[in-house]
Formats: structure tokens, sequence, C-alpha cells
């Protein structure tokens, strides 16, 4: 799935809350009054807006916009008891749009009404809004309050007494959509994470004195450890500060083999620190009655692991892995399975689907052969899967631990034309299937010979088909080849104490590591790993590129489409009247002048021509 599509599958996750864009209309002029409703309400001419929304529902009851708008204007005069009625409304008609359950969610949280505005927090999360949750969280001045008290000391650090006064950590425990959004997914901030590990560091002082902990603070910490558990730990943490978390964890442990009470405090604070399934003797743990967010705390910690675990028997492997370099992969991926995601990507998508408001195209719709070389943990299948229901996807990868959480996640989600399988491709060629499409996305360049890997994917690809390759490009990722020099010169090892250091390091040195700071993957210990010490990357350039399809009769059908449209902007004036998006000698000479343009990566599709 292209990146086009998904955008087109998730456009609901680029609402944010009063910003909708207008919705198609039934009746004459309903979209360009929806317009002037939403500029009204941008000027803040609260009346007109009003009045126009009435206008526009007097003739569709069920516009979700003008609801919407009405509900934020509700909210904006304090008048929460009407908004969320109208959010109700607006989510009746629209039951996958993330605003309209963020916006309600907010009304919820000024009614004190926890846990129906956690709901659709949560709601709001899984619908897209998670790609935006550190603009969202930023808004809240209790976090800018901290944050700025951090910045105008850093890199110097604060106490947590002038940090966070005597309130400890309990305004920050009432940011319901922060709760919910570190429950949700890696939250890629470095003033966050700052402000976080401030936030669990104050926690495990109060756990170790033992100091009695409300249910908020309880709910806060929970949500927390799940934080820690997603980024796998990769908070930075002084020496002090481990040893009292490891005295916590023995503590812990004993109270545990002693069957004496545990606070729930106490579980949920360690769990901040170390993952409980990887803890001894924790199973007990699912036999003692606790809060909610515990339990939750509990599954997501000891209950998912081990069903990853009983995952493993049912993976068949497909070829050997006996080339070197993928065994050194391979161990990579065990200790660090990649990319660790939550939330399904096609939410929205799927729930539109399942509701009839899409309608899948004939080439959608066909009982196609897929293979997807280098699944990781499955988010990239399981898109595709959705995309196409009728297909049979095969999906390999070279790690078992990955597969394994990418088989529970398509469990949960209930799909059933997937199968996953061990192998090296580098040895695919002897398994014996070909394939209407294949996909292989972030894979080829971690091979020891990338162009060999490619030669056997080609020989699996049916005449007509085609093919989705994702490669590093060697221009756009020179700041990657010089924090690889800046690791090897220090020597950080790949253990998880040098990674968190290494990262540290590279925050007290923000400004010119800037593109690394910003990336995602910077925020979760195997993203990190992926990132700047994977045991094998290549780079590649666009002429590289095109004499490998030269050679191999496949024909370029054009890179994904940009997440900056001023991209392509910029192409088209370098070559006026010229331009063609499937010319590589075009984009290689463009990239050498704008070597930024393939940060993430080269991602573009080809044909195999029929002879």
């Amino acid at each position: 799935m292209n990146r086009k599509e998904r955008r087109a599958a998730g456009k609901r996750r680029d609402e944010s809350a009063g910003n909708a864009p207008a919705f198609g209309s039934a009746g004459i002029g309903i979209a360009d009054l929806a317009a002037e409703a939403s500029r009204f309400y941008g000027m803040r001419r609260f009346n007109e807006a009003q009045e126009i929304c009435r206008q526009i529902l007097a003739r569709e009851p069920g516009h979700v916009q003008s609801l919407n708008l009405l509900g934020l204007m509700a909210q904006a005069a304090g008048d929460h008891r009407s908004a969320v009625k109208t959010f109700a409304k607006a989510i009746a008609s629209d039951a996958v749009n993330a605003a309209c359950h963020y916006n309600a969610g907010n009304s919820y949280q000024a009614l004190d009404n926890r846990a129906k505005a956690v709901a659709h927090f949560s709601k709001a999360l899984a619908l897209g809004m998670d790609a935006k949750a550190v603009g969202f969280i930023m808004q809240s001045p209790t976090v800018t309050a901290y944050i700025g008290r951090i910045a105008g000391k850093w890199p110097l650090p604060v106490t947590s007494a002038e940090l966070f006064g005597t309130d400890s950590v309990a305004r920050l425990a009432r940011d319901l959509f922060l709760c919910a959004a570190l429950e949700a997914t890696t939250l890629a901030s470095m003033q966050l994470e700052v402000l976080l590990g401030y936030a669990r560091a104050a926690l495990l002082r109060r756990a170790s004195d033992q100091d009695a902990a409300d249910d908020e603070i309880v709910g806060f910490a929970c949500a927390l450890a799940r934080q820690c558990f997603i980024n796998e730990y990769a908070y930075g943490q002084s020496q002090a500060e481990g040893e009292l978390a490891g005295a916590l964890r023995d503590r812990l442990l004993q109270d545990l083999a002693s069957a004496a009470a545990i606070a729930p405090i106490t579980l949920a604070v360690v769990a901040a620190y170390f993952p409980l399934h990887a803890l001894p003797g924790t199973d007990a743990l699912l036999r003692r009655d606790w809060p909610k967010a515990v339990a939750g705390l509990l599954k997501v910690q000891l209950r998912e692991p081990r069903e990853e675990m009983a995952e493993r028997s049912a993976i068949a492997t497909l070829t050997p892995i006996k080339n070197d370099v993928s065994v050194e992969v391979m161990r990579q991926y065990e200790e660090n399975p990649y990319p660790r995601w939550t939330i399904n990507p096609l939410t929205a998508f799927a729930a539109d689907r399942a509701r009839g408001r899409t309608v899948a195209t004939a080439e959608q719709q066909a009982k196609l052969d897929i293979l997807i070389a280098g699944c990781g943990t499955g988010s990239h299948a399981i898109q595709i899967a959705q995309v196409y229901p009728n297909a049979r996807v095969l999906a390999v990868d070279i790690s078992m631990t990955s597969l394994a959480y990418a088989r529970r996640k398509t469990r949960e989600l209930g799909l059933h034309n997937i199968e996953y399988a061990q192998a090296d491709i580098l040895e695919l060629g002897a398994i014996g299937r070909t394939f209407d499409s294949i996909e292989s996305v972030g894979v080829l360049h971690h091979l020891a010979e990338p162009f060999a890997g490619w030669r056997v994917l080609v020989s699996l690809l049916r005449p007509g088909g085609t093919m989705r390759i994702g490669l590093y490009s060697d221009l756009a990722r020179r700041v990657i080849v010089e924090a690889r020099a800046r690791i090897v010169a220090r020597n950080y090892r790949t253990t998880a104490d040098d990674i968190r250091r290494c990262r540290q390091d590279i925050f007290r040195e923000a400004e010119q590591w800037k593109p690394l700071i910003g990336a995602k993957d910077f925020y979760s210990m195997s993203g990190c790993r992926d990132l700047l010490f994977n045991v094998m990357e290549h780079r590649l350039t666009i002429p590289e590129i095109a004499a490998f399809l030269n050679e191999h009769g496949l024909s370029f059908g054009g890179f994904e489409p940009f997440d900056d449209p001023a991209v392509l902007d910029q192409f088209r004036k370098q070559f006026p009247g010229t331009a063609d998006e499937t010319n590589l000698e075009q984009w290689h000479r463009f990239e050498v002048e704008h070597p930024e343009t393939f940060w993430d990566m080269y991602v573009f599709t080809v044909g195999k021509n029929v002879r």
C-alpha cells in the first residue's frame, strides 16, 4: 500500500480539533456554507458561525463539520454539557472521526467524567490522532510550564522539587489525553521525554518511601509504565536512580515470593523501569486482584508477551538462515524486534469499508498472491491484508520474535489472509512460488548483498506483476553516517545501557543532531538500534537503482507521493516543461541539489515487463 493510499485511507488523522475539512454536501451550496462557517469560527465570530451551522443542519441534520463546530463553540462558552451532546450527534454520523472524539474527550474531562474522557481520547488516538499526539500534548499549559522550567536550566538538571513543587506529578496525572497517549503510542519528543523522565524519577522516590498514592497517581504511573514498555525503556537515568529502581524491584519480588501485599504504585513504578515479563515469578501477579489501570498494565507487560511466546510454535521456517550477515541481522531483530507498533494504522479505513463507505477497486478485490519480504512486526502486512481482503499474503521475516508479535496483532484484528513464515530473502528462490505483487520496504539494504536479494525477488515476480521497494539513499543519510562514525569513536556498544547513554549524549548536543532528534525511530530502543546501530546498512544512489532496473527489464513507476507537496513543485521548477516524474536521471540531478529529499528512503514501484 503506497503513501498516497495510506493518506487517503486515514485522512481523518489530519483533522485537528476545530479544523476539519469541509465535507461533501447532498444539498447545493452546503460545502460553501461550511467553508464560510469555518472562516467565521476561525475569526471567533461565533454568532455568524452558529447561524450558518444551523442553516446547514436544517438541510442536512447529520452534517459532521457543522455539529463539530457547534460543539467547539459550546466548549468555548463553557457549556460542556451541550458540547458533549453535540459531539455525540457528530459521532453518530461519523463514528470514525478522530477530531470529534478528541473534542468530546475534552468536554468530558471538563465535566470530570474520567471514564468517558479517556474512552474518547483513546478512540481518537486509535483513529489516527496518534500521529499528532505530541502536538496536542504540547498544547497543555501544564506540560508547557514544566518544559519551560526545564529549559530554563538545560542542560543542567533541575530537582523534582523545583520542577513539580508540592504537587509532585498530580497535575500531569490529571491530563487525561496525556495518559491515553502514554498508553497508546511512542511519544517522539525530546522535551516530552525529559519531562516524563523527571516524572518517573519522582514516582520512584514516592514508591521507595512507601508514600500512599491515590487512584489518579496510580493511573498515571501505569500509563507511564506502558509508555516505557512501548519505547523499550529508552529513557536515560542516573546511576543513583538505577540503583533505587533496582532496590524497589527486589522488594517487589520478595513480597511476591512471600505472598505479601504489594501496593499498586510499587508495581507500576517497577514496571516503568523493568519489563514485568522478564522478571522471575511475575506470573503470580495475574492471580491477584488489581485496580483497572494495573490490570491493563499487566495485560500489556505479562499476558501479551506470554501469548507471543506461544505463537512461535505456529510459525513455519521456509528457508535456512545461513548467511553470516543474515545471522547477525537476525540476532539484532530477535533482541529488538522492529518496529514496535500498537495501533492499527488503518482503523478508520477498515471501519469505513465495513460500513460500505468505501468500495474496493477491482484490483483490491482480486485474489492476488502477495509477498511481503521482510515484514518485521507485521504492520506492513496487516495494512496490505486489509486493503486486499481477498489476497493471499505471505509475510516473511528473518526474526521469529518479530513474527510472533505480528501473529498476535493479526489475530487480535481478526485477519485470516496472512501466512507468516521465517525466511532469509537470499534463500527465497527455493520456495517454488511466484507472486502478483511483492513488497520489500526498508529490508534489502540490511542484506549482505542488496542486489542479490533484489534479484531473488525479481525471479519470484510474475510477468506483468508489480513490486514496491524501499532503499536507503546515500545522499540523504549523511548525518546517519556521521552518527555511526561517532558511535564507533566513542565505543558505544549495542547494549541497552550504551544505547541509552548514546541517546542522552545526542540530546546534549541537540543542535548538531536535529535530523536524528526529529526521527520517530530515535525514541524507542529497537528504533534507535535500527537507525544508528544496525549491524549492516547499505546506502544506494539513483543511478545504481536505474542500472538494476535496466538490467532486469523492470519499468520505473515513480516514487511515492511526498509528505511535503513542495518537493514536486521544486522538481517541476527545476525541469520546466520537461519534468517527468518517472525519469530517474532527472530525479538524480534533483537529489544532488536537494540531498534531504529521500531522508526516509527511496520508496518506489516498478513493473515487470511482459516478454
